[in-house]
């Protein structure tokens, strides 16, 4: 115990910080220019592109429920880190090869003979695509499911002193992110531009290579969870057991219910004191006649009875899940900053000091505003913040949570404006059905980028954080990667918002023209939109009760945690 209290803190968190900065240099940048490497290399049509994109997308972000799962039940969040890591870097390394060798991929249209036909990939060679493709999808999965909970873990909430600094290290988290984005969208977007795409996949697999490395040099600096079995066993065990348990009346003495406070001296581990939400499931720690005598001998069966524990733990996931369902339109209005935003764009000047500025480069707008705000949000907005609330984080989770739905609705909104104005433009210079760049500057963008990326600091990091602080000790991996989830479902739901407007609408966005398009409608509708889920995570957040812990060791009780607190 004396070696593992002297390890953490914010030298272990820096491994961790540099480790996801190189990690998303990588991932952003190909995450947001992979359309022209569909459309350009393997003569995707520009539909197939946006829909490999997409699910490449929602399948990254849906597979951390795979990272937070192996990195509770048989891995430790660093083991799981290093291993998710090597297969993301294993899918740079196929891409790089497919990229470099002509064979692998069919001959670009552009360079195909005058007079002959565009030849499509072969299935072979989209066969090795998606081979690679996957294995960055899960490996990044992986590590944006373990790595931010590594970090948290270097930081004693129950410590007053730690506690604070275990807020600031989910802003760092995404300041260390951020910097990788930077880079990504600026550096490797111009080699695969200027240079090649075979050279941005180099990049990319050194920088991934470099992120192992550094997370490895911390090893000896962290605190390391230990595997406490599977949590969707423990949920499964609470349903099971309730159910069967369903016809014996519930104890008005909590004291009743079962609970197991004898664990290994020495080493503290967390009780949850008991919630009246959800009451059917308390059935489940119930002590029935029949297990009265195989208790005593310590052989009573988990699926016929559960402690008090594994009871809240389930009902913390249960609290959550609306918390979750209202946050998934923030995403979807990103998927559409991402795409539309890009198109947008492409028709506007995007010459800055000489010059031109690539299309997949434009969201680092947002990234720079994000890269001075960061800190001052950090330095200046919580302590501020903390003097007059008397909490540490400043403002609570879910406020923070709430104040970025707030922005997204309010740059939703920006956006048609900034469109209304660019096809005003348009047809003041009588360049409606024109190719060449509108007389209005790209950065004219960058109004609704800002909120947005405003909205994105105390939405994401809110998120994170109030999904590890929430959840049970042995489900900090699995609740980091459900917030992620939002992200992915998110970018599913996009799809699905803008076909239903097409054929509602009688084809807003159905043109291939931006100018003749009704994008400020689009944008418009999602502001509204957002307005209204606003309403439906006001209702969440007033529902939602925050966890009440008791921290036990040496069969005495050594410190108790008490943050039940209104939403």
């Amino acid at each position: 115990m004396g070696n593992e209290a002297k390890r953490g803190g914010n030298k272990a968190a820096i491994f961790v910080y540099g480790c996801e900065g190189l990690e998303n240099m990588a991932f952003v940048s190909v995450a947001l220019s992979l359309v022209t490497y569909f459309s350009g290399y393997m003569n995707f049509s520009l539909t197939k592109s946006v829909t490999t994109l997409t699910n490449f997308m929602g399948t990254t972000f849906l597979l951390t429920l795979l990272g937070g799962f192996i990195s509770e039940t048989y891995l430790s969040r660093f083991k799981t880190c290093l291993l998710f890591a090597f297969f993301e870097l294993t899918g740079y390394c196929l891409l790089t090869v497919q990229a470099h060798f002509p064979h692998l991929r069919p001959v670009p249209c552009k360079e195909a003979p005058a007079g002959s036909e565009c030849e499509a990939a072969g299935s072979g060679q989209e066969a090795f695509l998606y081979t690679g493709l996957y294995l960055i999808a899960l490996g990044t999965s992986g590590v944006k499911a373990a790595l931010p909970a590594l970090g948290a873990d270097q930081f004693d909430d129950r410590d007053p002193g730690e506690a604070a600094k275990l807020s600031s290290f989910f802003n760092w988290f995404l300041f260390s992110l951020t910097i990788g984005s930077i880079v990504g969208l600026t550096l490797i977007v111009w080699i695969n531009t200027e240079v090649g795409w075979d050279w941005a996949f180099v990049v990319c697999s050194i920088a991934v290579l470099a992120a192992i490395v550094v997370v490895f040099l911390g090893k000896s600096f962290y605190r390391h969870n230990v595997p406490q079995g599977s949590p969707i066993l423990r949920l499964l065990q609470v349903f099971v057991a309730s159910i069967r348990n369903r016809k014996l009346p519930i104890p008005e003495n909590a004291n009743e219910l079962h609970e197991i406070r004898d664990k290994e001296a020495g080493i503290p581990y967390e009780i949850l004191e008991k919630t009246d939400q959800f009451r059917f499931l308390d059935r489940a720690a119930i002590i029935r006649n029949d297990t009265i005598a195989s208790i005593s001998t310590n052989q009573q069966g988990p699926w016929t009875l559960c402690t008090v524990t594994q009871v809240e733990e389930t009902k913390i996931l249960i609290r959550m899940l609306p918390i979750i369902l209202s946050t998934i339109f923030m995403a979807t209005c990103m998927a559409q900053l991402q795409t539309f935003s890009i198109q947008q764009s492409i028709t506007m000047d995007s010459q800055f000091l000489g010059f031109k500025i690539p299309g997949p480069s434009i969201p680092v707008i947002p990234l720079l505003f994000m890269f001075f705000f960061i800190p001052f949000y950090e330095r200046v907005f919580v302590p501020l913040a903390r003097k007059i609330t008397g909490i540490p984080t400043g403002i609570r989770h879910l406020q923070r949570i709430g104040i970025g739905l707030v922005l997204t609705a309010a740059s939703m909104a920006i956006a048609g404006f900034v469109e209304t104005r660019r096809k005003n433009v348009a047809v003041k210079h009588n360049m409606v059905d024109s190719t060449e760049p509108l007389p209005m500057s790209v950065f004219w963008l960058g109004f609704q980028f800002c909120v947005f990326g405003m909205g994105d600091i105390f939405t994401l990091v809110g998120l994170l954080e109030f999904f590890y602080a929430e959840s049970s000790a042995g489900m900090k991996s699995l609740s980091t990667a459900i917030a992620w989830c939002a992200i992915a479902f998110g970018y599913f739901t996009s799809t699905v918002v803008v076909t239903v407007v097409n054929k509602a609408s009688g084809g807003w966005l159905a043109s291939n023209n931006l100018n003749r398009d009704k994008l400020d409608y689009f944008y418009w509708l999602l502001s509204v939109l957002s307005v209204l889920n606003f309403g439906f995570y006001l209702v969440c957040a007033s529902w939602y009760r925050y966890k009440n812990v008791e921290i036990y060791q040496n069969d005495a009780m050594e410190e108790k945690v008490d943050i039940a607190r209104e939403a």
